[in-house]
């Protein structure tokens, strides 16, 4: 599966997986700068370490963040890696799946533009789907059960991608 139509975006929040790490969870995330406001691009700025924190005062809690995800796919289905797979992406935070700590080491972080209060686009679904397949072909550890939410591996702190975020759209059922 070609991923020509993924626009590369480099942010230099990441570092590297511990050797011999094998990828083999998705985390799906949910972001919008400032909260609820789509198409800001303050998002990429956010991801790149280039957001004017004077633009929106709900940026001030944000000036010492350094965080990225691998991908953000905005709602106009536009996706956007900004971390290469093989490297960590800072997107999982404390974290545990299935008893192992550190999600970030042996994850990839997906980001969709929305929040907890708004549907995602129908375009972002199909977009979405697209990234999967291309991943799950690369990395054939990521099942279907491998798919998860921020809220599924950081429950106490995460709510995202929110209860507007339909897992049958992606084969999950959760």
């Amino acid at each position: 599966m070609d991923d020509s139509n993924i626009v590369d975006i480099p942010s230099p929040n990441y570092d590297y997986r511990p050797q011999g790490t094998i990828i083999d969870l998705v985390v799906i995330h949910a972001i919008s700068l400032p909260p609820g406001k789509f198409g800001s691009g303050a998002v990429i700025d956010f991801f790149t370490n280039q957001l004017d924190f004077s633009r929106d005062p709900y940026y001030s809690g944000l000036k010492d963040v350094k965080v990225s995800s691998h991908y953000f796919i905005e709602r106009s289905g536009r996706i956007i890696r900004f971390v290469a797979d093989e490297n960590r992406a800072w997107h999982a935070g404390v974290s545990s799946f299935r008893g192992r700590d550190n999600c970030n080491d042996f994850a990839l972080g997906i980001e969709l533009e929305g929040d907890d209060f708004t549907c995602f686009s129908e375009k972002q679904y199909e977009r979405l789907n697209y990234l999967l397949e291309i991943l799950r072909s690369k990395y054939p550890a990521v099942t279907c059960d491998r798919v998860v939410g921020h809220c599924h591996i950081a429950p106490q702190r995460k709510s995202d991608p929110g209860p507007f975020f339909d897992w049958h759209r992606i084969g999950v059922d959760l």
